[in-house]
């Protein structure tokens, strides 16, 4: 029997639930009894059912990223080996390959959780306007002519105030 092909809500059901679990599509339709990617991407793109129970499934896959992030941080098990002097001596040292790996393994949840909720994982810009804005427009008060703007901009800029004539 090859893939399938023909989309059914219990086929959705279980990508989705695997989704959930933190299998990723690539992984899934790797598997004989699944569609292939482009069916499930192409599925995504016609069925807005499938679209939304898709999107729930990778919030959840995102939660589950955050619990792996806390657990592996947390995890010094592994973050220190024993080690052999050329005198024979042994002692416990960093496990540098070790922690640089767990780094890695949270890094790539941060990114991967900022990337699929940013609104609640992503970097957040904090735009806060308070003071003063300083240069713009020059304006020259009681004249809507634009000699008149130029003649005070060039004033303005050769360090004369405007209405200066000299």
């Amino acid at each position: 029997m090859g893939r399938p092909s023909r989309f059914s809500a219990r086929l959705a059901e279980t990508i989705c639930s695997r989704i959930a679990e933190g299998d990723s599509v690539r992984a899934i339709c790797a598997e004989a009894d699944m569609p292939a990617m482009s069916t499930v991407f192409r599925w995504l793109a016609e069925r807005e059912g499938f679209r939304e129970q898709y999107a729930r499934a990778k919030e959840v896959q995102v939660e589950r990223l955050v619990e792996e992030m806390l657990d592996i941080a947390d995890d010094a098990t592994r973050d220190t080996v024993t080690r052999t002097t050329r005198g024979g001596d042994e002692y416990d040292g960093p496990d540098v390959e070790w922690i640089q790996r767990s780094k890695l393994r949270v890094d790539t949840r941060k990114w991967l959780a900022a990337k699929l909720l940013p609104k609640k994982y992503g970097d957040r810009l904090n735009l806060d306007h308070s003071g003063e804005v300083k240069g713009g427009v020059l304006m020259v008060p009681g004249t809507a002519d634009p000699a008149a703007w130029d003649k005070a901009a060039a004033g303005h800029g050769a360090g004369q105030k405007s209405g200066d004539d000299g």
